[in-house]
């Protein structure tokens, strides 16, 4: 589910080469605004969605099952687009019905399984987003080489089309397979469903009852750790502006479009076999500020020769460095969210979701980042985002040391054994 959301998401990055603004008569700037208008819907819905599933008034498997038909629908949409207008207005609505599932999958796992299991849990899950950055490329290039013309439908028209009918077929069938709440579960047993529910509850510091949803707001947005956490995954996700333009940027390395899209694959590729394993170390080792510092300095690395060369060799190596090391790192800062603010499960579903909204704001802004004239180095962007990349480890090295802080004072107050906060 979650390869088809980022899949339909970022298909007009490959519709770009197929001449999507020539055909909609995009100038200026416009194609960067029809990237960043998503967001601005994709960010409306995310915490009122998440306080939606954590109030049980919703069955998480149904209503992420509608979401995402409705998202597929609006996929499919925009091959009927015909000006930057209708483009503009099929990309808000996109993030509108896109916007539930990331969120609600990251708190269906945080209450399925512990603060040592989740990160490796989260990195698979996020892996999906990396496959799908690496094979919608290969998609792409077998529509346009196929399709382009057909029934007189140019390309990238097609390929929305595809995309999109698969994500409602999968959506239907994604229903009945989705789980709700620990205790809800239609398909455990009832012992399972009771052990699921125990096993979260021992494993959650400072633990506190169920709160309503006004309660439950206060909790969270009082707590100070929440923006810090925001602000950490925000700066990450920055640096991951290069996302929504990585065809643009493999294709200033001056091959075809074809080769262009193939050669956006193996990065990603390698990326989704290192976070998984990234997330299961930073899980068994219960550590978090070294695995982003390692992460997210490869990835400034990669920038840096990104911006400072135009040998091909050097800045294809660059890409793997920086997609390797930006998506090494998305499991570890989540997987801190759900630990260290996962008192309740309100609290945990509304911090899971503000952190991802403030995040996801990035890609209002990072798009602007790329004028189109700022090729083949993309200084300004490339500076940017290496820029992010340090400001992120800081902000994971100021979070180790106030949750120190944090522990000393619980083993002053709690009896010998008790939980503390990982770091």
């Amino acid at each position: 589910m979650y390869f088809l959301n980022y899949l339909d998401r970022t298909a007009i990055t490959s519709a770009r080469l197929n001449k999507l603004e020539d055909d909609l008569n995009l100038g200026g700037s416009q194609y960067n605004t029809c990237i960043s208008i998503m967001f601005v819907g994709y960010l409306l819905m995310q915490l009122p969605s998440n306080l939606m599933m954590a109030s049980h008034k919703v069955r998480p498997s149904i209503y992420m099952g509608i979401c995402m038909a409705l998202w597929g629908v609006v996929s499919t949409l925009t091959a009927a687009t015909q000006n930057y207008i209708g483009l503009l207005l099929v990309r808000f609505f996109l993030g509108i019905a896109e916007a539930p599932f990331y969120p609600g999958a990251l708190f269906l796992l945080s209450i399925f399984y512990t603060r040592k299991e989740v990160a490796a849990r989260l990195a698979i899950l996020y892996s999906a987003n990396i496959l799908s950055t690496a094979f919608s490329g290969l998609i792409a290039a077998a529509t346009f080489a196929t399709l382009d013309g057909v029934r007189g439908i140019q390309g990238w028209r097609w390929l929305f089309i595809i995309e999109g009918t698969v994500t409602v077929v999968v959506a239907l069938v994604a229903i009945p397979i989705l789980p709700d709440h620990p205790l809800t579960t239609a398909w455990l047993t009832e012992g399972e469903r009771q052990l699921a529910h125990e096993r979260i509850s021992r494993d959650t510091v400072e633990q506190s009852t169920r709160l309503g949803s006004v309660a439950a707001l206060k909790l969270a947005f009082s707590d100070p750790r929440l923006y810090l956490l925001a602000l950490m995954q925000n700066l990450h996700l920055s640096a991951s502006g290069f996302t929504n333009f990585f065809p643009t940027v493999v294709g200033t390395l001056g091959f075809g479009q074809t080769t262009t899209l193939l050669l956006t694959c193996p990065p990603f590729v390698l990326a989704a076999i290192i976070g998984p394993l990234y997330g299961i170390s930073s899980g068994r080792f219960n550590e978090r500020t070294w695995h982003i510092t390692a992460g997210m300095s490869l990835a400034a690395a990669g920038f840096a020769i990104a911006a400072s060369t135009l040998n091909v060799a050097a800045r294809y190596v660059a890409c793997f460095f920086f997609a390797v090391g930006v998506y090494a790192v998305n499991s570890c800062i989540l997987g801190w969210v759900s630990a260290t603010l996962g008192q309740t499960m309100e609290k945990k579903a509304i911090s899971l979701s503000f952190v991802n909204m403030a995040a996801n704001a990035s890609y209002i802004y990072t798009p602007y980042l790329y004028p189109e004239g700022d090729g083949p180095r993309y200084v300004m962007a490339m500076g940017a985002e290496a820029g992010f990349a340090g400001a992120c480890v800081l902000c994971a090295w100021a979070l180790r040391f106030w949750l120190m802080a944090t522990n000393r004072r619980l083993r002053r107050i709690q009896s010998e054994g008790g939980l503390t906060y990982a770091y």
